[in-house]
């Protein structure tokens, strides 16, 4: 794709203040010119692509140029950010906001307004999945956003964008996204040069340091789906990435028969900046391990969710085995306290959800032999 473009702007009814300008910095000329020319060459596959380059450089007016009717310009005026996206499958849509780390039902009910910058970017780039163009342009690509912020989100619009049959053309100043964001091709507009990127680019690698700690879930609630407190008798799993905590995960001994005992998933959440990356997984499994090495008192370890993302995730994952999907009704005369309890189960637990049970298998259910440290 060659483009060959010319910006002129002609100044010639002087208003008072232009005439000032003029007078104050010496200007002779009445006629402005910018040139751009270059090739973009789209040949070979490629589902992800960046015009990168300083500001003025013409990125915007070459992405104009090329790719005009696929710039996204997107407007949002429901009260609830997901009444803003076109007419589809409510399980689709839950899955796509998922997909680009926007993970969060109570922020789902929010207005696009009163989210963070940080949100907005998800949102904006789960509505450009959705819509029903093949090409995708976004334009300022993460400007407005926090520079971690911005690596981490890029990282999971690459694995959403991957996963659909759309392309996908981020236009940005900023070049500390482009490893995370791995493009197929970059062009550069400060020396107009294409450079086919297929398969050249790694992400960084992302650290995580993981404690066992009480005290932050505080940080997280807010988050959740259920958004309450924490069970006292909760073992609290933390992982924090610089030194900041990004994801909590608390585990919960409940008993299981017989005078066994077993560990339940309990307050699972990972903060909205840092969700698409497979973090909270990651610490799922750790803190899983770790139990089944370190307390010998327990038969085996249970995980409820109702996020169908989260539970097609722990269905490929080998560590883990489905034991249940669908509802786990409880009739008030089979509920201990009546009618009063049943209606506080209704409220507050998985009961009469749609909910996907697992069973960990990373030690095939059964404890690790041995003294092990």
């Amino acid at each position: 794709m060659h483009f060959d473009i010319t910006k002129k702007n002609d100044i010639r009814d002087k208003s008072f203040r232009v005439a000032q300008l003029y007078d104050q910095f010496d200007l002779m000329e009445d006629s402005f010119e910018e040139h751009f020319e270059g090739d973009i060459d789209l040949e070979q596959e490629w589902q992800i692509g960046a015009i990168v380059g300083k500001s003025g450089t013409g990125k915007s007016t070459i992405a104009n140029d090329l790719f005009g009717d696929y710039v996204f310009t997107p407007k949002y005026k429901a009260k609830c950010v997901i009444d803003d996206f076109p007419k589809m499958d409510s399980a689709e849509l839950f899955s796509v906001l998922s997909s680009v780390g926007f993970s969060s039902p109570p922020s789902w009910l929010k207005p696009y307004l009163v989210l963070s910058n940080g949100e907005k970017m998800r949102v904006d780039l789960a509505r450009a999945i959705c819509e029903s163009k093949d090409i995708i342009v976004f334009d300022e690509y993460t400007s407005v956003v926090d520079r971690e912020v911005a690596q981490i989100g890029s990282y999971a619009l690459q694995r959403a964008i991957r996963k659909t049959n759309k392309k996908f053309i981020a236009v940005t100043c900023h070049l500390d996204v482009i490893d995370w964001l791995e493009p197929d091709w970059v062009f550069n507009t400060d020396e107009m040069a294409f450079h086919y990127t297929r398969g050249c680019l790694q992400r960084p690698e992302i650290k995580l340091e993981v404690y066992e700690a009480r005290g932050f879930w505080e940080m997280f609630r807010r988050y959740h789906y259920l958004n309450h407190g924490i069970n006292v008798a909760a073992r609290c799993f933390v992982a924090f990435r610089n030194d900041k905590p990004v994801a909590h995960m608390g585990m919960l001994k409940i008993p299981a028969g017989k005078a066994k005992y077993a560990y339940m998933g309990h307050r699972g959440v990972t903060l909205p900046d840092y969700q698409g990356i497979g973090i909270f997984q990651k610490l799922q499994n750790l803190a899983c391990a770790y139990l089944s090495l370190t307390d010998r008192d327990h038969d085996y370890i249970l995980a409820l969710t109702s996020n169908k993302a989260m539970a097609k995730a722990m269905m490929k994952n080998p560590l883990w085995k489905l034991t249940r999907a669908g509802h786990a009704a409880v009739r008030p005369e089979n509920t201990r306290g009546g009618q009063k309890n049943w209606a506080r189960m209704r409220k507050y637990s998985s009961h009469n959800r749609n909910t996907y049970s697992f069973r960990y298998a990373g030690n095939d259910g059964h404890k690790p032999p041995g003294n092990q440290d």
